[in-house]
């Protein structure tokens, strides 16, 4: 990480629970930035989603990391994250109004220190994390973009026409165990059904958790450089085309 990069841990409330994030940012960079929510995967506000948001954001955004389960937590292991991620899945009210606290931090904490755009927000997340990100554009945030990378595409809550705000981009891959084809066709008909703009890339051969080193299970997800390295470009082209209204 930058020695300019600024992470400042931040409490704020999310749902039911008093939750604690990261605002990242560059200190050395002036003037206002577009805001960038980040959910990260189901092990929460790790050092590791931190330096992730730390990268996508450069000098370009000003980050938040989302804490979904309150207080910072985070699991030791996937076994415990697991518990704790499926019952915001169960519930998709709390899960949105978690996922929205989030957003509202990162808008108020922004425009408290004079670094945020609030004309330019967008939102990226990561597995689970790409769920919650769905769950935020479903709510019908005011962002205008939506990024999900080899996260969660179902919901009990179904879009509805004009539910969605933002432009919706989904990258994932085409052998991925935990979320497979069915419901990234479950996931089209959706978005096809409530008129979003929307895309999809689908990556050839990729397990779950292509873009994340430290997620490797065997099986089941399997980090690919090159895939990772051109899904962070992809995430930056798809927001800057949002922001700029040329999708």
């Amino acid at each position: 990480m930058r020695e300019t990069v600024a992470v400042e841990r931040i409490e704020y409330q999310a749902g039911n629970v008093v939750a604690n994030g990261a605002l990242v940012y560059d200190e050395n960079t002036k003037g206002k930035r577009p805001l960038l929510l980040m959910s990260p995967n189901w092990l929460g506000v790790t050092d590791e989603s931190i330096k992730r948001a730390a990268g996508i954001a450069g000098s370009k955004y000003v980050a938040f990391v989302a804490d979904m389960y309150g207080g910072g937590k985070i699991p030791s292991s996937p076994p415990e994250a697991m518990p704790l991620a499926n019952g915001l899945r169960a519930d998709a009210l709390e899960r949105r109004r978690r996922i929205a606290g989030a957003l509202d931090a990162l808008r108020r904490e922004s425009e408290k220190r004079g670094i945020g755009d609030l004309n330019r927000q967008a939102a990226v997340g990561f597995c689970f994390g790409g769920g919650n990100v769905l769950e935020l554009a479903r709510s019908g945030a005011d962002i205008k973009a939506a990024v999900c990378v080899h996260g969660d595409l179902l919901t009990s809550i179904t879009a509805k026409p004009g539910n969605i705000k933002a432009a919706v981009c989904v990258l994932h891959g085409a052998k991925d165990p935990v979320v497979p084809k069915a419901d990234r066709d479950s996931f089209e008909a959706e978005m096809e059904t409530c008129g979003v703009k929307w895309q999809m890339t689908v990556f050839g051969g990729l397990l779950h958790s292509f873009c994340e080193e430290e997620s490797d299970v065997p099986g089941i997800a399997c980090f690919d450089k090159g895939a990772a390295l051109q899904s962070y470009a992809m995430i930056d082209s798809f927001i800057t085309a949002a922001f700029d209204g040329k999708l």
